[in-house]
């Protein structure tokens, strides 16, 4: 059976809580902003015309050497605009994680909700 969101958020949390990433504590402009590093790093790879994953992809064993961009890589690191976009959403699930949020819950409101608004609610282009 799949995890759930939530079981990702806690997960996530715990690895970057054993990985040393919140020995400090960090503030919510400091997750905001990496979150938007994230996304920052993903628009890059779009305007360089990289493809959405690259690299090992996630698919060789730790023992092998994966070539990026004709760089050996130590860690078999996948690469690209969709492993950037997930890049921001471990941000946010770690901090999802942190805080106890029911992220589920969260999201099935939040969508019911956005289900009920205008066609293109508030007028604006974007």
């Amino acid at each position: 059976m799949a995890k759930t969101l939530n079981e990702w958020a806690r997960d996530i949390h715990q690895n970057a809580v054993e990985h040393g990433w919140w020995d400090e504590p960090r503030s919510f402009g400091d997750i905001v902003a990496l979150c938007h590093s994230e996304l920052s790093e993903a628009l890059e790879e779009y305007r360089n015309g990289k493809p959405m994953i690259y690299g090992c992809c996630g698919h060789c064993d730790k023992e092998t050497q994966c070539e990026v961009d004709g760089k050996p890589e130590h860690s078999c690191k996948p690469e690209g605009i969709a492993t950037e976009m997930v890049d921001c959403l471990i941000r946010i699930l770690d901090w999802c994680g942190k805080e106890g949020v029911d992220v589920e819950a969260v999201l099935a409101q939040k969508h019911e909700y956005n289900r009920t608004r205008p066609y293109r609610h508030g007028g604006k282009a974007l």
